[in-house]
């Protein structure tokens, strides 16, 4: 069995961009570290708004494919190695805004079969065997379609890997310890906003966002962990922002995406505990504190399970 790293981190990810601006700062801190952390991403966006005139010509899977680039330059500003498109690049398609036809597409990842998607990511969990995994809530965030798929193939994958019935093809069972959704807390987004209203007559924008159009604003208590951005991290977060181009405007210490709505840009990252230890206390600064780092495979993997069903 290859050598891995003591901790490893998961992120699964709809589009390119959606890594960056929610969790750039944790994956520069954990990469900058030592940790191993693996980005999937599971589509290439080929239906994303595109932001500056000189790149309005790209579309369809032109546009997917420059993503791609801009993805790629991204995981350097972040110090990431292993980042993988779910199932190869171009096995799914963006699925558009909710309600739209592009949601019929059979190629999209809105239609996509959930057991097929989420073994791709089996294959994935059970190579780099991750103690933590990051991703979206039930409702994606926001309620996109392929935030919420990435959701359902990235819950159903974490059990589906930890079951020594499924898939023995794709290497011994794994089970994930915790998964963390992305969040915000509230009292920190409406203090944010604040500040964002008072400088918008120096910004490039026009008009702030409304703090509801943000995904993931939770109530404060809600939050079990935040990751703080020391300078390193905060530039790299805005630097990998940056080179998502096509999708992202940053100015300062906000950013605005194609509806030119101001956002803040936040150097600290949240995150709401669903699975794992409870950790009713402090909030964490350290999203694998108390994480055991060993492997867990095999009979232990079979061991667990049953723990955690009694």
């Amino acid at each position: 069995m290859t050598e891995l790293p003591s901790r490893r981190l998961l992120l699964v990810h709809a589009h390119p961009d959606d890594e960056s601006i929610n969790n750039g700062v944790t994956m520069a801190r954990y990469a900058a570290e030592g940790a191993l952390v693996t980005l999937v991403t599971c589509t290439l966006g080929e239906l994303g708004e595109v932001i500056p005139p000189e790149l309005r010509h790209l579309t369809g899977a032109a546009l997917g494919a420059h993503r791609r680039t801009e993805l790629d330059a991204a995981m350097r500003e972040l110090g990431v190695v292993d980042h993988r498109l779910l199932g190869g690049a171009g096995r799914y398609r963006d699925s558009g805004m909710m309600g739209l036809a592009d949601n019929d597409d059979p190629e999209c990842f809105w239609q996509a079969d959930l057991d097929e998607a989420a073994g791709h990511l089996v294959a994935v969990i059970r190579e780099v065997r991750p103690q933590v995994l990051v991703t979206y809530d039930d409702n994606g965030g926001y309620g996109h379609p392929d935030h919420i798929q990435a959701h359902r193939v990235a819950m159903r994958a974490l059990d589906l890997a930890a079951d020594p019935a499924v898939r023995p093809d794709l290497g011994e069972p794994w089970r994930i310890s915790r998964v963390y959704w992305n969040r915000m807390p509230r009292s920190v987004v409406e203090a944010a906003f604040e500040r964002l209203h008072d400088a918008l007559p120096g910004l490039p924008f026009e008009k702030c966002a409304a703090v509801d159009d943000l995904p993931g604003v939770v109530a404060d208590d809600r939050i079990a962990a935040r990751i703080e951005g020391d300078a390193a991290r905060a530039a790299a977060k805005t630097a990998a922002m940056r080179v998502h181009a096509t999708q992202i405007e940053p100015a300062d210490a906000c950013f605005a995406l194609s509806n030119g709505l101001a956002q803040p840009l936040f150097t600290t990252e949240y995150y709401e505990l669903v699975r794992g230890d409870d950790h009713t206390g402090a909030v964490l600064t350290d999203l694998f504190d108390g994480v055991e780092a060993g492997a867990r495979t095999g009979e232990a993997v079979a061991a667990g399970a049953e723990e955690t069903a009694s």
